[in-house]
């Protein structure tokens, strides 16, 4: 009894690493049983062949490629082939658990991940990918709302290539987000902080001090970024090319200046509702900035002719320009426009209530237009006409048209440049006819509307 019981001890301590043996060898015989192909194709085709074409698919069709056998499954799930992953397009409710998997099993190889509106993703998934994923490059977590400073700080320790990361509407992001990237993403190159309200001219002095490899910036809506952050920017980060400072409205002609100076190789501005701004940030643009390409000025009222005509002087490969609510604004700018933007493809001009016919026949017959415009917005232009869009008819490329409340343009005007232009998509909006007052009899106490209602 004592010999079967002692024999009995014995053998229970070693169940658990026979247990483990167990588990081990059941592991193996799945390995075993997976890596041989059960259809036709897998067993002609060298494996290499196959990862090589299931790195062209995206994260859907690797999904239902996993499906089809145990074979397919593991080069399916194979970390080379996830090296580029946008979950946006595939299903935005992503939970946390599901980016920690995605970032053991891709490792090294994940170079790019999307994941714009991922709600239920934190920073704890956050900081698992820092720690597997050292090689990511570009990285999308705008509209994550639940990643904060500690995430983005894990990144910057681990992630030393990162060379683009998108932030924006992420409101937990503070300046030490951005003084983390400083010290330990020296490659960033592309930022993207917009709606981030904590954002001030502090962090973006310690990012821009610290990554001056950065090209595209953008703060949209960031009220607390002032002439001091931009010109931080213009002198420590003299390679941007694509500037966003949408609403920052404290930002002064200062700062754009000196970013006029500074970045000599500028393509796209944007300034829209930096309403302290004057003809003066548009000289110095066009004095410095002549390969400028793209323009978004909407709701700067204190511009004039004179500074667009001095851009249409010197900027040569103007494309895009935005000039809504630039209501000082005449003729006289769409006539230097058709004379010296020859590339000009898209323009907006909504509200700018002194612009008449006249400027639109100079605009259309400059060549310009007639070549290469392809969007025009005339949207609240009160002094439009049906003459208007006789000038038009010459502009071939021409794809949309937008009229919303231009009330001396009639239908059968929009039907003749549609018979002209028959791809063009014309947006108008006709005001119903106001009915005579009513002249014999008391007043209606009610309204037809009213009394439908």
């Amino acid at each position: 009894m004592t010999a079967r019981n002692g024999e009995r001890e014995k053998g229970s301590g070693k169940e658990p690493n026979d247990k483990m043996n167990n588990s081990q060898l059941v592991r193996n015989r799945f390995e075993k049983s997976c890596m041989i192909p059960d259809d036709e194709i897998s067993r002609k085709l060298p494996k290499e062949i196959l990862l090589r074409i299931l790195s062209y698919l995206d994260v859907t069709s690797l999904c239902r490629c996993g499906q089809v056998s145990r074979y397919w499954n593991m080069l399916a799930l194979d970390g080379s082939n996830w090296q580029k992953i946008d979950l946006f397009d595939f299903q935005r409710d992503i939970e946390g658990p599901v980016i920690e998997n995605i970032s053991q099993r891709c490792g090294g190889f994940l170079k790019y991940l999307r994941l714009r509106g991922c709600q239920s993703v934190g920073s704890h998934s956050i900081r698992t990918l820092a720690n597997y994923c050292h090689n990511i490059e570009h990285l999308d977590l705008s509209e994550c709302k639940k990643i904060s400073d500690v995430a983005i700080q894990q990144l910057s320790k681990n992630c030393a290539k990162l060379t683009a990361i998108n932030l924006e509407s992420c409101s937990q992001i503070s300046d030490s987000s951005l003084k983390a990237l400083s010290d330990g993403c020296p490659n960033l190159s592309e930022i993207n902080v917009s709606w981030c309200n904590l954002i001030t001219e502090n962090g973006v002095e310690a990012l821009a001090r610290g990554c001056n490899k950065i090209k595209k910036f953008s703060s949209k809506g960031c009220k607390q970024v002032n002439d001091r952050a931009v010109i931080a920017l213009a002198l420590y980060c003299p390679g941007i090319e694509v500037l966003n400072l949408h609403s920052c409205d404290s930002i002064t002609d200062a700062s754009i200046s000196k970013i006029a100076e500074k970045c000599c190789n500028l393509k796209q501005l944007c300034v829209s509702k930096c309403t302290e701004l004057t003809d003066q940030s548009l000289t110095a643009l066009a004095m410095n900035n002549q390969y400028l390409n793209t323009l978004e000025v909407a709701g700067c009222a204190q511009f004039t002719d004179s500074g667009f005509i001095a851009l249409a002087k010197n900027c040569k490969y103007l494309e895009r320009m935005d000039l809504e609510e630039c209501s000082l604004i005449t003729d006289a700018t769409l006539q230097n426009l058709a004379l010296g933007c020859p590339s000009l493809e898209k323009l907006t001009l909504s509200h700018c209530e002194l612009i008449t016919d006249e400027g639109i026949r100079q605009l259309a017959g400059g060549g310009c237009a007639a070549e290469s415009l392809s969007v025009l917005e005339l949207d609240n232009c009160p002094l439009i006409t049906d003459a208007t869009l006789e000038h038009l008819i010459s502009c071939h490329n021409l794809q949309r048209i937008e009229l919303y409340d231009c009330q001396l343009i009639s239908r059968n005007a929009i039907r003749r440049l549609r018979n002209h232009l028959p791809n063009i998509k014309v947006h108008a909006y006709f005001a119903p006819v106001t009915p005579p007052p009513t002249m014999n009899g008391p007043r209606p106490r009610y309204c037809r509307c009213c009394e439908i209602l």
